[in-house]
């Protein structure tokens, strides 16, 4: 029987990973979704593409006595090392495992996410489908001729889905900012939050290590919780602004030393949006596929559905940073270089990290299959909106964070660099 601490620590898992239960066990979504069938349709994501791959022996995969089969894997889904985050609490199906000695690492791109722990038997991958948002899969870290991806469904839905242990939401990515102790166990329920693109600096990465600079201001990553005063500012100070994890824990089996302050704040942004995506196109396609529902009625739900998308796009109630923040893994310099770029060099990709996260903010994630891939009538929906928006006439306090000037820049950018919407 499950103790409520356990359960509690399912609840808040970290890109855990692992699935939704599948359409014959009477999952939610088959009831309350049907029109997406997410666990019986065909998926169409990148992890499946590299299978596809793999079983026509088009490409193998490596496997290595150090890591097994993670290098191996992160190269063939074009995932950049820079991205490497390190978690150590215990918000895991792999909790065993994980400690301040020995973290999680965690690796992604736009797509895709995998995690890998030292001794684990099992990479744990998410994939942000076209059609179906978050799906997950695991690959046995045992050397075989045709390593294969399994989807995943029984173990998560308490956590992977946006209403936790009632379902009925939609599947999500995760992640969480907790107070943890010497073994990684979570040792207050009150320093426990999900965390956004949203929400305040000074509580985000509690059971993360994090290296780079930020100045002043300060965050509960690195930190070992034993007491009340562990949390205080003169506390935190002391374990901010690290280049090295050295003395925090052993970095040795990692593929590089860094837990990069700039990809942290970058997989919040991406995973607030997708999530978002997600829930937009299961309740979209809901509406639409309804004939019961009059027009009005319907365009109406789907106005208010996409506007906190829009909001989000629009990276509304970030918080100011008010010293710079700079990266230290080299993230940076590849997430930047990757960008659609304009005919004047410029991208949504490119960062401020003086005021703000993003110089041109409006989410990458346009640019994204799984936003692509939104019902029509969604997409016009928030595209008038974005047109709307970046109108120099246009004022809504909601929308205060986009000066004249950065109106200009972005509508110059998607032009050049969008081609549907």
């Amino acid at each position: 029987m499950k103790t409520a601490n356990s359960i509690y620590i399912c609840l808040l898992v970290m890109l855990t990973f692992c699935g939704i239960i599948s359409a014959q066990d009477n999952s939610p979504y088959e009831k309350d979704y049907e029109i997406i069938k997410y666990g019986s349709v065909g998926v169409d994501n990148a992890v499946n593409k590299l299978q596809a791959r793999l079983s026509a022996n088009e490409l193998t995969l490596q496997f290595s006595n150090k890591r097994g089969y993670l290098d191996s894997v992160l190269e063939a889904l074009d995932i950049s090392t820079t991205s490497q985050i390190l978690v150590f609490s215990k918000t895991s199906l792999q909790q065993p495992l994980i400690s301040p000695n020995t973290p999680r690492a965690i690796y992604f791109n736009d797509d895709v996410y995998v995690a890998w722990v030292p001794k684990s038997g099992a990479l744990e991958i998410g994939s942000m489908d076209q059609g179906l948002g978050p799906i997950f899969f695991t690959l046995d870290q045992v050397e075989k001729n045709q390593p294969a991806f399994t989807r995943q469904f029984r173990q998560c839905l308490r956590c992977h889905d946006s209403l936790s242990l009632t379902g009925g939401g939609t599947p999500r990515f995760m992640m969480s900012s907790n107070y943890t102790g010497l073994a990684g166990q979570l040792v207050s329920h009150e320093g426990s939050i999900m965390t956004t693109s949203r929400t305040p600096i000074k509580s985000r990465w509690g059971g993360w290590f994090v290296t780079g600079s930020h100045g002043a201001q300060m965050h509960l990553g690195n930190v070992i919780v034993e007491n009340a005063g562990d949390v205080l500012d003169e506390n935190l100070s002391n374990y901010g602004n690290r280049t090295s994890l050295s003395g925090l824990t052993d970095i040795d089996p990692y593929i590089t030393p860094y837990s990069d302050i700039v990809a942290l704040m970058v997989i919040e942004h991406q995973i607030e949006v997708q999530n978002l995506i997600t829930r937009v196109n299961f309740r979209a396609r809901t509406l639409l596929a309804d004939d019961q529902l009059d027009t009005t009625d319907t365009e109406e739900q789907l106005l208010m559905l996409s506007e906190e998308l829009v909001r989000s796009l629009f990276m509304v109630g970030q918080p100011e940073l008010i010293d710079p923040i700079k990266g230290n893994s080299g993230f940076a310099e590849y997430f930047i270089s990757i960008g659609k770029k304009d005919t004047l060099g410029r991208s949504l990709r490119d960062f401020d990290l003086k005021t703000r996260l993003f110089k041109y903010p409006l989410s990458y994630l346009i640019h994204s299959d799984a936003y692509l891939a939104l019902p029509a009538e969604v997409k016009d929906i928030v595209a008038k909106r974005i047109e709307e928006i970046l109108s120099l006439d246009y004022e809504d306090e909601i929308f205060s964070n986009l000066s004249g000037n950065d109106k200009t820049a972005i509508l110059e950018i998607l032009s050049d660099t969008v081609t549907d919407q």
